[in-house]
């Protein structure tokens, strides 16, 4: 019995499930037992920045980025599905990161 991990990071939360739609999807399409999509907590990077370089040290913006994340795992995987998640064509936004385990 074959498992596969698969971790989804993107900044867009739209964009994370719309991957995690389709990888859903081909993985069921090949025959493989699908737990989740698991919502990771996300993750907040909070940058100030001083608006003017010499005068008004006071005056500051803040910034924030926040990074969303998604974990899947598949078990019974076969070669077949490994093969339809290679083939497929994810969005420029999305880090994908897969690892198989053997069991």
């Amino acid at each position: 019995m074959n498992k596969i991990r698969i971790k989804l990071r993107a900044y867009d939360h739209m964009l994370l499930d719309k991957s995690t739609v389709k990888i859903v999807k081909k993985a069921k399409d090949t025959g493989a037992l699908v737990l989740g999509p698991i919502p990771l907590p996300n993750k907040k990077s909070i940058y100030t920045v001083n608006k003017s370089v010499f005068v008004d040290k006071k005056s500051r913006e803040q910034f924030q980025i926040t990074i969303h994340r998604r974990i899947i795992e598949l078990l019974n995987s076969t070669s077949k599905t490994v093969d339809g998640l290679m083939k497929l064509d994810m969005p420029a936004g999305v880090d994908v990161e897969i690892k198989t385990m053997e069991n």
